[in-house]
C-alpha cells in the first residue's frame, strides 16, 4: 500500500525508529455530537473512509465535503514492534484543526488545542500488553466562534474574498516513535557567526539517572566537531567549535549535520539527527543585515494552499517547487501569511535557501474577549519552540491587521504582551507585532499599501525616503499607532494586482485595482511598483500579494495550479534591481 507523503515530516528532529500512520483511517461526521454516547471511543467501526494526513475538505482525502463540520472522529488499527516495549511510545500529531481528544486501546491519551502546532502523546501504557493499537481521534471545529484562531478560513458555507476553503481535523503527518525511558525533548541550537560556536540548550524527558550528552557535528556527511558533558536536568547546556565556519545564505545555504546522542548509565541510548545554519539577521537603525551586510528583502506573500489538498501539499515535491519557482521570479524569501507551515516547508526552505517571516494564523480570533487569550498564548508558544532552530526563518509575525476595534488598553496589552513573550521565547529575531497597519511595539514598521498607480504609490513614501522623519512616514493607522522609531520600515503587502485573462467576466474572482489591459501592461506596473520601493533609501524590503492565485482571489503571478501567468523571467528581471539602502 502506498502511503501519501511517506516522508519524515521532521528532518529537523528525526529517530531512526518510526512509524507513518498515513493512508486510510476510518472516519465520521458526527453532527449531532454523540460520538461519545454511541461508543465511537473504542470498539466501534466508523463508516466512512479518509486518507490522512489531507483534511475532509480537499480531494485529496477521498471525501471532499465543503460544509461546516463541528465534529469528526478518525480510527484505525496499527501494530507496535513488540521490540518497542522496553521504552517509551509516542503518538506524534503535525498538526489537527481545532480541538481534539485522542484514545488508545479505549485509553484517554491526551487533549490538545489549536489549528496549528504540533502535539504527542506517551501512549506506553494503552499499549504495553496488545498486540495492536486502536487509535482514535475526535475533532471539535467550530471557526464561527470567535474563540479560535483560524487564518483565512471562510466562516460562511463558502469561500469569499480573501476567505478561502474551510480546514477539518487531522492536516499533517501523524507517526508513532519508540524513545527510551530517559529521552532527548526540545532543543534549540545558537549558532555563532562571531566565535563560530554553536551552543545546544538540550531539555531531557523521562526519569533519568546518571548519563552523557553528546553532540556531533558533520560537514558534507564528514564530522567536523564533537563535544560531550555529564547530563543535568530538566536541561543540559553544551557548545562545539565549528573550524573555519561556512554561513547560511539565500545565495549560499550551507548547511551543517547534528546528531544528539544521550546515553545512560543503564545502557539505555538516544540519537536524534538535526541540522542548523549559521547566519546572523541584525537590526542597525534603518537597515536589515544579513551576515553583517545589508540587506533589501525581497519576498512575496505565501498563504499555503493547495486546490486539492487545500492546506496540505500533495507531496513532499509540492512543497519544494513552490521555492523554487519563487526564487527563479527572484524573490528570497516569502512572508508565510495567516498560516504556520509544516515543518517540511521549513525544512526545504533551509535546505534551498529561502528567507521566511512565521506567521500565526490569528484570523478568526476575537481578541477583544480576554478568553481567546490563553489559547493564543499556548500555541503560538509551541509553534515558535517547534519552529525556532530553522535559520530560513527571519522574523516573527503573531498578528495581522489588528486595527478598528481593537485599540482599548487590554487589547493593546495583549497585543504588547504577546510581542514580549515572543522575544523572550526567541530573543536572536526581530518580531513585528501585529503586521500591516497598527503597531502597539515593534522591531520593524511595516506597512500594507494596495495602491495600484505606481507615481501615487511612490509618492507615499518618497519623502519619508528623504528625511526619514516619523511625521513623514505614511500609514494607515497613524494615529492609532506607537509613533515611528527609526527602526527598519518595510512594505509587507503591496501589489495583489488583478489578472485573471482566463474569466474575465466571473463575478466572483477579484484582485487589487484596475485590470492591466495586457500581461505586458502588468508586467510594467509590476516593475513600476516594485522599483519605487527599491530605489526608496529608507525602505528595508518588500512582500508582493501574492505568489499565487487562491480559489477566488486571482492576483498571483501563478495560478492557483502553480502555471506562471507571465514570463519568469520578467518578474525577475523586477525584483533583480539593487536596493538603495544596500548600499554600504
Amino acid at each position: 500500500m502506498d502511503v501519501p507523503r511517506p516522508e519524515h515530516p521532521r528532518p529537523d528532529f528525526q529517530r531512526s525508529d518510526w512509524i507513518n500512520l498515513n493512508g486510510p483511517w476510518q472516519f465520521e461526521i458526527d453532527r449531532e455530537q454523540k460520538g461519545i454516547e454511541r461508543g465511537y471511543t473504542s470498539g466501534r467501526d466508523l463508516t466512512g473512509r479518509i486518507t490522512v494526513p489531507f483534511p475532509p475538505e480537499g480531494r485529496l482525502s477521498g471525501i471532499g465535503e465543503r460544509d461546516f463540520m463541528e465534529s469528526v472522529w478518525y480510527r484505525r488499527e496499527v501494530k507496535v514492534p513488540s521490540k518497542w516495549r522496553d521504552g517509551r511510545t509516542l503518538l506524534h500529531f503535525g498538526s489537527v484543526d481545532y480541538e481534539s481528544w485522542a484514545w488508545v486501546n479505549g485509553i484517554p491519551v491526551g487533549h490538545h488545542k489549536g489549528g496549528y502546532s504540533s502535539f504527542e502523546y506517551d501512549i506506553t501504557d494503552a499499549v504495553r500488553e496488545a498486540e495492536e493499537a486502536e487509535i482514535v481521534v475526535r475533532v471539535l471545529d467550530d471557526n464561527r466562534t470567535g474563540l479560535q484562531a483560524c487564518g483565512k478560513q471562510s466562516t460562511q458555507p463558502e469561500s469569499y474574498g480573501c476567505h478561502y476553503t474551510r480546514v477539518t481535523g487531522i492536516w499533517q503527518t501523524v507517526w508513532l516513535e519508540r524513545v527510551p525511558p530517559t529521552y532527548i525533548g526540545h532543543f534549540r541550537v545558537s549558532p555563532d557567526q562571531a566565535s563560530g560556536r554553536a551552543s545546544i540548550t538540550v531539555n531531557i524527558r523521562g526519569t533519568p539517572d546518571s548519563g552523557i550528552l553528546g553532540i556531533a557535528i558533520s560537514r558534507d556527511g564528514n564530522e567536523i566537531a564533537r563535544s560531550k558533558t555529564e547530563l543535568m536536568i530538566p536541561s543540559t547546556f553544551l557548545s562545539a567549535d565549528i573550524p573555519e565556519p561556512d554561513l547560511w545564505s539565500p545565495g549560499d545555504p550551507q548547511l551543517y549535520g547534528m546528531k544528539l546522542e544521550l546515553n545512560m548509565q543503564d545502557g539505555e541510548r538516544d540519537s536524534v539527527a538535526s541540522y542548523f545554519g549559521i547566519r546572523s539577521f541584525d537590526l542597525r537603525g534603518p537597515k536589515i543585515l544579513l551576515n553583517g551586510r545589508p540587506k533589501f528583502l525581497r519576498m512575496v506573500l505565501d498563504q499555503g494552499y493547495n486546490p486539492d489538498g487545500i492546506y496540505t501539499a500533495p507531496s513532499d515535491e509540492a512543497l519544494r517547487k513552490d521555492i523554487l519557482i519563487s526564487k527563479e521570479m527572484g524573490f528570497e524569501g516569502a512572508r508565510l501569511h495567516q498560516k504556520v507551515f509544516e515543518p517540511r516547508f521549513l525544512y526545504w526552505c533551509d535546505v534551498l535557501g529561502y528567507l521566511v517571516a512565521g506567521e500565526y494564523g490569528d484570523w478568526g480570533a476575537e481578541i477583544e474577549n480576554p478568553s481567546t487569550h490563553e489559547s493564543i498564548v499556548n500555541e503560538w508558544t509551541e509553534v515558535v519552540l517547534r519552529d525556532i532552530n530553522h535559520p530560513s526563518i527571519v522574523m516573527w509575525t503573531p498578528f495581522n491587521e489588528r486595527v478598528l476595534g481593537e485599540t482599548g488598553e487590554t487589547v493593546r496589552d495583549f497585543l504588547r504582551n504577546i510581542m514580549r513573550l515572543t522575544r523572550a521565547l526567541d530573543p536572536t529575531r526581530p518580531v513585528i507585532d501585529t503586521s500591516g497597519y497598527m503597531h502597539v511595539e515593534t522591531d520593524i514598521c511595516d506597512v500594507h499599501d494596495y495602491e495600484q498607480d505606481p507615481k501615487e504609490f511612490k509618492s507615499h513614501y518618497e519623502r519619508f525616503g528623504q528625511t526619514g522623519l516619523p511625521s513623514d512616514l505614511r500609514r494607515r493607522e497613524g494615529d492609532r499607532s506607537v509613533p515611528y522609531q527609526g527602526q527598519p520600515f518595510i512594505v509587507s503587502e503591496y501589489g495583489g494586482t488583478w489578472w485573471n485573462p482566463s474569466a474575465p467576466t466571473d463575478e466572483k474572482s477579484w484582485g487589487y485595482g484596475e485590470r492591466p489591459t495586457s500581461a505586458e501592461a502588468f508586467v510594467e506596473r509590476y516593475r513600476a511598483l516594485t522599483y519605487a520601493l527599491l530605489s526608496n533609501p529608507r525602505t528595508s524590503g518588500f512582500c508582493y500579494t501574492q505568489l499565487y492565485d487562491v480559489e477566488q482571489e486571482v492576483n498571483g503571478l501563478l495560478t492557483y495550479d502553480r502555471r506562471p501567468k507571465f514570463e519568469v523571467k520578467s518578474i525577475r528581471e523586477a525584483n533583480s534591481q539593487r536596493a538603495a539602502i544596500e548600499s554600504e
